[in-house]
């Protein structure tokens, strides 16, 4: 974007070479890209700014940056307007539909304009920043849309129709609208539209309507001047392949609080090129006003972290330079940001600005002090590191984005009161892909499995490490460190081991070579049935009291969801846990020089009961002398009652004093027993 100097020196007095000011300005942060002359001797500056300093976009904003760098005087044109007698409620009303999309809706008539071309001056003034002029009308609202950075538009009032009514809504699906450019386009109802009442007359922050065009037997003319969500005009604007000069300033953020002055403004220049009567008023509809904010400022933050030695009163007059208000003591200041400013939220915000108005050349150089001590890595980072390793033996580490589409809560079966679905909304989202944060890692290795798949990639293993946020009220969002795994297919096949499929039973084997390399002991596999997962094939782990996580299958369903054809297994675990459950020191045992005694038994136990509960009885042996119980088999058919099933245990006893006997076995081996009768009815087989 090009800017005129001489366009400048109408808001700020500027006597440096335009050389100079461009240095100055790209030191200060405003990229200037390029300096360009004009046949009338004038000097344009490109402007190359970044994504928070939108604002430039405007003349008066760009000279307002100016006048701080400078110290010179700022001059904003002041607004003196004729009005009539009439009311203009006696000629239009203003209903929102959607408040979050629309934040503020504003409406000026002025009568018995006389549409033609506008003065050279304004003509030149537009060509210069390159745009077409067309008629006085509509180039005044271009004009002041560069001069305030707020987008503005002008209906033919008399093309309206006999409602006089504005109404801002979403467009019906599949909705037919002409824009100016003559296109027919199909709009959704994700977009938004200015309508008459009953038909669109304009897409919102985008484009005008060939209805309602300004031309040449316009006598009344309705200005707009409104304030729109970006993110909706920009993704409005992707759909439809349609960028403006308005949509492009919209999309980047505009202040709700300078619709009035540009209406002002614009209706002022109106009736000074093309006549008429102003109509008295102006009919606004902000339902929820934007607000100044105010930052806290500590003088002594500012000097430790810019090195400088800045008093209060050079503090002040940075601060006073960019028109921000400063109250409070040395101690201390409550400083007043202006709502066109939306980039300044934090102290060190306010510290950059007085960094930049001070100027990035004058901070001294300095060596840091103290003492230097060669980095490490904490406990806990050292843990994490652990985790990756041990993942990392058996599966591929995945990262994916925090941000993910809530219809991902659908596709995973969360339960519609499910507390996950209550997920942090991004306030700029690039797309609707990425518009919330997640509160769990299983859509996203679902994600890598199923694009994996698609590119022929069979047999796969993916683990991630990372956050999750849940809401916590007006605090900022609670931050929780997640590690998940997910798998597909089977084991790889080789001539000396049968392939294995890469199911639960698999994931669970892995799940427990993990705990047992994190030293975390007394883990526990309890049945359930959560949204998502299998119901046969779903436990909650467990250490002691505390719950790591939950593991099982992929429910069917949600492995349709995403177009996965094979079994999928995952387990989604909480690292904080995990920490805490983790002993830094493996704890050593004696190995006995005396030989072990291994006996096997066959129990009849009900269904329900599980290897977990089982296993967990029998290892409550006092004796101290049993060693490791383990599941060889299970049977269920013939010779076992309908609702049991037949689980082989075999017990590994012994002692690091002596041998043991037959003698001393078998009393421990019928106490086992005994403790299964009384528990589950159980019989030996």
């Amino acid at each position: 974007m090009g800017v005129s100097i001489a366009q400048l020196k109408k808001y700020v007095p500027i006597d440096q070479p335009a050389e100079q000011l461009a240095h100055e300005l790209t030191m200060a942060g405003i990229a200037i890209e390029g300096i360009e002359k004009t046949d009338d001797g004038d000097r344009l500056l490109e402007l190359d700014l970044t994504p928070n300093r939108a604002d430039c976009l405007g003349w008066i904003n760009l000279a307002r940056e100016i006048s701080a760098l400078s110290g010179a005087p700022l001059e904003i044109p002041q607004i003196f307007i004729r009005e009539n007698d009439e009311v203009i409620e006696d000629y239009i009303s203003i209903a929102i539909d959607d408040p979050e999309l629309c934040k503020r809706y504003a409406a000026r008539v002025i009568k018995g304009v006389k549409i033609k071309e506008s003065p050279q001056w304004m003509q030149d003034a537009l060509v210069k920043a390159g745009i077409r002029p067309i008629n006085n009308v509509v180039d005044v609202t271009n004009y002041v849309m560069l001069e305030t950075n707020q987008p503005l538009h002008a209906f033919d009032y008399e093309l309206l129709g006999g409602l006089k009514q504005i109404l801002v809504r979403r467009a019906l699906e599949g909705e037919i609208f002409t824009t100016l450019d003559s296109v027919e386009r199909t709009l959704d109802g994700e977009m938004l539209v200015i309508t008459n009442g009953e038909k669109p007359i304009a897409l919102a922050g985008i484009m005008g309507g060939e209805n309602t065009e300004i031309n040449e037997a316009t006598t009344t003319v309705l200005l707009e001047s409104a304030n729109f969500l970006g993110t909706n005009i920009r993704r409005s604007s992707r759909k439809l392949g349609l960028r403006s000069d308005s949509s492009i300033r919209f999309e980047k953020n505009v202040d709700p609080n300078g619709v009035l002055y540009a209406a002002d403004r614009a209706i002022q220049l109106i009736h000074e090129l093309a006549g008429g009567e102003v109509v008295k008023g102006v009919c606004d509809v902000y339902p929820q006003p934007v607000m100044p904010l105010t930052i806290g400022l500590r003088p002594l933050k500012v000097n430790n972290l810019l090195g400088t030695d800045l008093n209060d009163d050079q503090i002040k007059l940075c601060l006073d330079r960019l028109r921000f208000k400063v109250t409070g003591s040395e101690e201390g200041y409550l400083v007043e940001v202006p709502t066109y400013r939306p980039d300044i939220t934090i102290e060190v915000d306010l510290i950059e600005e007085i960094a930049r108005l001070h100027g990035y050349d004058r901070i001294p150089a300095t060596l840091s002090c103290g003492v230097t001590r060669p980095g490490g890595l904490d406990d806990e980072q050292q843990f994490r590191s652990q985790i990756q390793d041990l993942l990392g033996k058996h599966l591929h580490e995945a990262v994916n984005y925090t941000f993910i589409n809530p219809a991902a809560y659908d596709m995973i079966g969360l339960d519609p009161d499910d507390e996950r679905r209550n997920s942090i909304a991004i306030a700029n989202p690039l797309s609707e892909e990425q518009s919330v944060m997640r509160t769990l890692l299983l859509p996203g290795l679902l994600k890598n499995i199923r694009d994996n798949l698609a590119r022929k990639n069979d047999n796969l293993g993916f683990f991630e490490m990372g956050t999750v946020f849940y809401p916590a009220g007006k605090l900022l969002p609670r931050e929780v460190l997640k590690v998940g795994a997910v798998i597909a297919g089977n084991t790889e096949t080789h001539w000396r081991k049968k392939e294995m499929a890469l199911d639960y039973f698999y994931l669970k084997g892995l799940a427990e070579d993990f705990l047992a390399g994190l030293n975390i002991s007394g883990v526990s596999f309890t049945a359930a049935v959560r949204p998502g997962f299998h119901p046969g094939r779903t436990a909650i782990v467990s250490a002691g009291e505390k719950q790591i996580g939950i593991i099982g299958e992929i429910h069917p369903g949600v492995t349709d969801n995403f177009n996965i054809k094979t079994r999928t297994a995952a387990f989604e675990f909480d690292v904080e846990v995990l920490y805490q459950l983790s002993r830094p020191v493996k704890m050593e045992q004696e190995i006995t020089r005396f030989p072990a005694v291994k006996r096997d038994i066959a129990v009849v136990l009900p269904e329900s009961v599980t290897y977990t509960e089982a296993r967990e009885l029998i290892k409550t042996d006092k004796s101290g002398l049993l060693h490791d119980v383990n599941v060889f088999d299970v049977y269920t058919g013939g010779q076992v009652p309908e609702g049991y099933k037949s689980m082989a245990f075999r017990l590994l006893f012994k002692s690091n004093e002596k041998t043991l006997t037959e003698n001393e076995v078998i009393p421990l081996v019928e106490e086992i027993l005994q403790r299964l009768q009384e528990r589950w009815g159980a019989s030996q087989r």
